[in-house]
């Protein structure tokens, strides 16, 4: 196992707290200004401001405590990502409370899109970033993740109810066009998020059916300097064998695949599908190379 260096875990705390300030911002600066509640806990925090004017981040924290309390109690991870989820929750409630008193009623735009649009996306890229150090901002999320396991239910499926009753409450509180701009932040926050965690897609994995296997093959590798895999294959409706070819591509090559396919056999059958990053020979390196033994660390292994 992997353990962490200190220069990890800082760089790790940091990119925590600036994730909780961008996802701070992204509620003080957008969404509370246009009455645009968002999602999870973070949403029945500003709802409760509303209605009973508590500061959203100290309700935020209350609300928190007994589920990650439940989370520790309740799910695999260690006191490690415990401690780093409780870590995230407090910079955020704090930073929410500071920025209010702060910059009281800001509101950048009376437009009420535009301020679930951005506020949308700065959440998202906030929430990418505490997701990318192997934590979260606890509150629906830990929630999901309990009644997945307590229930066995589908974690979408959790994710889902928990996020839509919070919809729903905005709804009743501020109105069937809240309810509709909460949806927009949901939508826009879940793209961002997966954006900032993998990235572009940047890559393009392409499956080939060709009678001509060894031209193709060849031609691929020859002119776009990439690798095929083979596979044995079977038409459904003829039974006749046939041969799969699994390549992996750039998405700059797209062009020059097709028109590859197009000159060696124009009656091949090509599906041509998305993909997020490609690791391994030719793409991204999958991880740091394990470091060496030295003189000075005799008996550590590599992973230490």
């Amino acid at each position: 196992m992997h353990r962490e260096s200190a220069i990890e875990i800082v760089f790790k705390y940091i990119q925590l707290t600036a994730g909780a300030a961008l996802g701070a911002a992204s509620v003080v600066i957008f969404l509370i200004p246009a009455d645009v509640v968002p999602s999870g806990v973070t949403g029945a925090a500003v709802l409760l401001n509303e209605l009973l004017g508590i500061p959203v981040g100290l309700s935020n924290a209350l609300i928190n405590v007994p589920i990650l309390y439940m989370g520790y109690r309740m799910l695999p991870g260690g006191w490690r990502n415990t401690v780093r989820t409780i870590y995230a929750v407090a910079a955020f409630s704090i930073i929410v409370d500071v920025m209010a008193g702060a910059f009281p009623d800001v509101a950048y735009t009376d437009d009420r899109f535009l301020n679930a649009l951005f506020g949308g996306i700065l959440g998202g890229v906030a929430g990418g970033i505490v997701y990318r150090t192997g934590t979260n901002f606890g509150g629906t999320s830990t929630l999901s993740l309990i009644l997945q396991r307590r229930l066995g239910l589908p974690l979408s499926s959790t994710i889902l109810y928990t996020d839509t009753a919070v919809i729903v409450a905005a709804g009743l509180v501020f109105g069937v066009e809240a309810a509709l701009y909460a949806l927009v932040v949901l939508f826009l926050g879940g793209i961002a998020a997966d954006y900032v965690m993998e990235g572009p897609s940047v890559i393009r994995t392409v499956s080939v059916i060709t009678e001509k296997t060894d031209e193709v093959t060849q031609a691929i590798m020859d002119r776009l300097q990439r690798g095929v895999t083979i596979i044995p294959a079977k038409g459904g409706y003829t039974r006749a064998d046939r041969t799969m070819l699994y390549i992996t591509i750039s998405r700059s090559q797209v062009r020059e695949f097709k028109a590859l396919i197009d000159e060696v056999d124009p009656q091949a059958f090509i599906v041509i599908g998305q993909g997020h990053v490609a690791y391994g020979q030719g793409f991204k390196p999958i991880g740091k190379p394990p470091r060496q033994l030295t003189v000075a660390e005799p008996g550590r292994l590599p992973a230490d």
